[in-house]
């Protein structure tokens, strides 16, 4: 039995040293799940073999780089797309103090109403309003004052009277 699980394992590492060696002439990628999965072995068959996932990690620092123009095109579209992004987030971060300020002048003027403390929203209104009985009391003002001089001329001409009535009467 013992025997027969050396044997199995021995033909295990034989697929995976061929899967590896397959994988640096073909030049795909080399990892210890894609070399797992083409020698039809579990990953952790790797992990428990140190000296397998070891060769793996050195065939994947030989691995040649890719080229340079596909880099170059890739951080050029990576670098756009960061650009882009925070030029999204500040055109958000604006917009959101816009609307925290609209938000708060608002809350601010509904519980200066609210509190009965502010300025009534119809003032144009109140102060036509005050304009018109400003007017109002001048206007009775002057009649009051013209009434007074009118009384006054009343009171004059009948002490008028009255004196003519008292001197035209004969003592008896």
């Amino acid at each position: 039995m013992h025997a027969g699980r050396r044997a199995d394992s021995d033909r295990r590492r034989t697929r995976v040293q061929d899967a590896l060696r397959q994988a640096q002439a073909a030049g795909s990628e080399i990892t210890a799940s894609s070399i797992a999965r083409a020698a039809k072995v579990d990953r952790s068959f790797l992990y428990r073999h140190p000296d397998l996932l070891e060769q793996i990690h050195t065939a994947q620092r030989q691995a040649p780089k890719p080229s340079t123009d596909n880099t170059r095109v890739s951080r050029a579209s990576l670098h756009a797309e960061l650009l882009a992004a925070r030029h999204r987030t500040a055109r958000q971060a604006a917009r959101i103090h816009q609307l925290e300020q609209k938000f708060s002048e608002h809350l601010g003027r509904q519980t200066w109403h609210d509190s009965g403390l502010g300025a009534p929203a119809d003032i144009d209104t109140l102060n036509q309003k005050i304009t018109h009985l400003e007017q109002q009391v001048i206007d009775i003002r002057l009649q009051l004052e013209e009434r007074e001089q009118d009384l006054a001329a009343a009171r004059a001409a009948n002490r008028e009277l009255m004196a003519q009535i008292n001197t035209a009467r004969p003592t008896t």
